[in-house]
């Protein structure tokens, strides 16, 4: 894959079909050293200890359309080529957390993509799920908590043009305030 948001959508897709109805998504740079890290929470069914240990290895999905998944293993792999790495922990009918730290100076380090698009779309196509959306960094913060849009919008659905564009300006801004200047190629 070629950009994180791609990692995200995949990975998400995942937290998806084990029925999360709640997703958290947060970007955060460690200063110290220089890291990014990339975590993906969800409420969904979560996978057995044995299976977690083998949830990276490329033959082994839970897919029924095919006998590979490329998902973990390509973030895995996306994360070790700069020195980071991907960390997993899960409990059956608590959830799952994926963690990729990457290394921000590295020069192996995939670039953010679209992540506003990539978030926008993933709120549109799924209004039912609760998305938090975090980014930190020593400087700012910031969080957008669909839940909480909601909850403004009265009679108007989340899923409207003018919603999702001001979701999508939104998220944009809060990555410029958050990591501008940190990350070299920040929409």
């Amino acid at each position: 894959m070629k950009d994180l948001s791609l990692h995200l959508m995949d990975i998400v897709q995942n937290s998806i079909t084990a029925g999360a109805d709640h997703i958290s998504l947060n970007l955060s740079i460690d200063q110290n050293p220089h890291w990014l890290i990339c975590e993906i929470i969800d409420n969904g069914c979560g996978m057995e200890a044995e299976f977690l240990e083998k949830v990276t290895d490329p033959f082994k999905t839970t897919r029924t359309t095919r006998d590979v998944g490329l998902g973990l293993p390509l973030l895995k792999l996306s994360a070790e080529m700069t020195g980071g790495k991907l960390a997993l922990e899960s409990e059956p009918g608590k959830g799952t957390t994926v963690r990729a730290t990457f290394s921000i100076g590295h020069i192996d380090r995939i670039p953010l993509g679209d992540i506003p698009g990539t978030i926008t779309m993933l709120i549109a196509t799924h209004p039912h799920i609760l998305w938090t959306v975090n980014f930190t960094s020593d400087r700012e913060s910031f969080i957008l908590d669909t839940d909480t849009i909601k909850k403004e919008l009265d009679d108007v659905p989340i899923t409207h043009k003018d919603v999702l564009e001001w979701i999508q300006n939104t998220i944009s801004e809060g990555i410029r305030a958050v990591f501008g200047g940190v990350l070299d190629e920040v929409n």
